[in-house]
């Protein structure tokens, strides 16, 4: 039997208040926690930042006081939906241990997300960024074994490789190729459009997470690498949020976004490991629903049309956390020499690349290579998870100075 969350009754608005009691969270125990309940965690945590401002940014330009006050009252809710979430994450994790965990979350929805998507340009955007992330994720690596004498295989624990992807150094583009043709809301499938969403809201959650707390570190090879990662996020974020079709009504946002956060609850209740967690994801779910039949009467009333003609009648299937390590390796192995002109790929180094090139590095190192260096200093190799054999790119092994 499918699910169609706009046919689903929720729990009114008016008994979706929470007391301090009932927000106080039993945060994950971060050593025998499942890597991937981490990572819903983390995922959920962007979502619900991405609603509240989302809904922020509607109640500015809006000017009927009846629809203020329905999204301020929905946007309370979400508010404390997005605290139940994050406090979900233990206290004593480090940031570069959370920091780890975002970029598994990085790689492995964006790879999931890539391999799922129907739209083959919106696929190739995917495709390409994934690459970016996999080599944040060695990069962070590196310096978390160099400073906290940890090994990220008890964060990521197998699921997930570390290695070199394309490196990040070459990822400063000039920010006009950033920019993406948008999909066609008229004709682009609904699962295209929650997927855009998806990846928005979770990479625009790790540039902010990163623009926060990369100052907190006393080392300056961690401060700087924190601050060259945080740029490219911002790339990411213009990247993906590009592809949104800027025709949309605001109606038609609504409830993208709160279509998505049901569509994004129901897949992770389905998959949950962790029973404290599950209920949570129940709860919100059911929270959601409510939250969706809202935004579907707004949009009915003022914009005339009905919500199932932009997200369908059934939920698509489920989005799982699973590892990507056979598509990654593949991508390596073919993509890895991509950069952007315009809103294409190509293959060679134009001319707005090198000056990008010249202009942010200015003849030095960047610290995601010199964290490198440091590490092989330190310990005589770099630090990586290999669980598939060799590298399949040889000239990356290389590059990264692998003996």
């Amino acid at each position: 039997m499918t699910f169609n969350p706009l046919a689903e009754k929720g729990i009114p608005l008016d008994r979706q208040i929470r007391n301090w009691r009932e927000l106080d969270v039993t945060p994950v125990d971060p050593d025998d926690t499942d890597p991937y309940t981490k990572c819903r965690i983390i995922t959920m945590n962007g979502i619900e930042v991405e609603a509240a401002l989302f809904s922020h940014h509607f109640n500015r330009i809006c000017t009927d006081r009846e629809v203020k006050e329905q999204l301020a009252r929905t946007r309370y809710i979400e508010q404390q939906q997005q605290k139940a979430v994050n406090w979900l994450l233990p206290g004593t994790a480090s940031v570069l241990e959370t920091t780890i965990s975002y970029e598994q979350v990085a790689v492995d929805l964006t790879g999931w997300v890539a391999r799922n998507e129907p739209d083959p340009y919106l696929r190739q955007a995917y495709e390409f960024g994934v690459l970016e992330d996999f080599d944040h994720l060695y990069r962070y690596a590196n310096l978390y074994e160099m400073i906290e004498h940890r090994k990220a295989e008890k964060i990521v624990d197998q699921l997930t490789e570390v290695m070199p992807g394309r490196p990040t150094t070459v990822e400063h583009r000039d920010p006009v190729d950033n920019l993406r043709n948008p999909y066609d809301r008229s004709t682009t499938a609904p699962i295209s459009k929650l997927h855009a969403l998806t990846l928005v809201a979770s990479e625009q959650q790790t540039m902010n997470f990163y623009m926060t707390t990369g100052n907190m570190y006393m080392e300056p090879i961690a401060r700087q690498l924190y601050q060259e990662i945080g740029l490219i996020e911002e790339e990411h974020v213009t990247h993906y949020e590009s592809l949104m079709d800027p025709g949309e009504t605001w109606w038609e946002r609504l409830v993208i976004h709160e279509y998505n956060e049901c569509y994004l609850y129901y897949s992770f209740f389905q998959q949950e490991s962790d029973p404290k967690v599950k209920t949570v994801w129940e709860l919100h779910l059911n929270m959601e629903l409510e939250h969706l039949r809202i935004a579907a009467e707004l949009m009915r009333r003022h914009d005339r049309r009905e919500p199932e003609e932009v997200v369908g009648r059934e939920l698509p299937q489920a989005l799982t956390f699973e590892p990507n390590k056979a598509f990654l390796r593949e991508l390596l192995a073919t993509q890895m020499d991509l950069t952007t002109l315009g809103a294409g790929y190509v293959r060679e180094q134009h001319e707005r690349f090198q000056r990008m090139q010249e202009q942010i590095h200015g003849g030095e190192k960047a610290p995601t290579e010199r964290v490198i260096d440091m590490h092989r200093e330190k310990f005589g190799e770099d630090y990586r998870i290999e669980t598939e054999g060799k590298h399949p790119d040889p000239r990356l092994r290389q590059e990264a100075g692998t003996r």
